[in-house]
């Protein structure tokens, strides 16, 4: 399993603000879809902790989906995206154009 929105990536979002019960809840969210997801060893070890101004997955049809998935997380737990970050994001939606982004806020 890998977190969407990596561990650092969550800390310097605004994590790093919470309190470890907080943190606990986010690193352990079954409650989402799109918070955690299965993916090989070998795509984990490339994302890494990197954001998506940093690395995507290799197919377009994966990256609408991650990118998706990524702002839903982000929007969940009402985490902060830096500048490179957003224009990515922006970038790789402009070509999912019937991509619907929809998430419930984490409790």
């Amino acid at each position: 399993m890998d977190h969407v929105v990596p561990l650092a990536e969550a800390w310097d979002s605004g994590a790093s603000n919470w309190t470890p019960e907080r943190r606990e809840q986010y690193a352990n969210d079954l409650d989402s879809d799109r918070s955690l997801v299965a993916v090989s060893l070998g795509s984990n070890r490339s994302k890494g902790d990197k954001d998506p101004a940093e690395w995507m997955p290799p197919s377009e049809f994966a990256a609408c989906t991650y990118v998706t998935d990524w702002v839903a997380a982000k929007l969940r737990w009402s985490l902060t995206a830096d500048g490179a970050e957003k224009t990515k994001l922006k970038q790789v939606a402009a070509s999912c154009p019937n991509t619907k982004v929809t998430w419930k806020v984490a409790r």
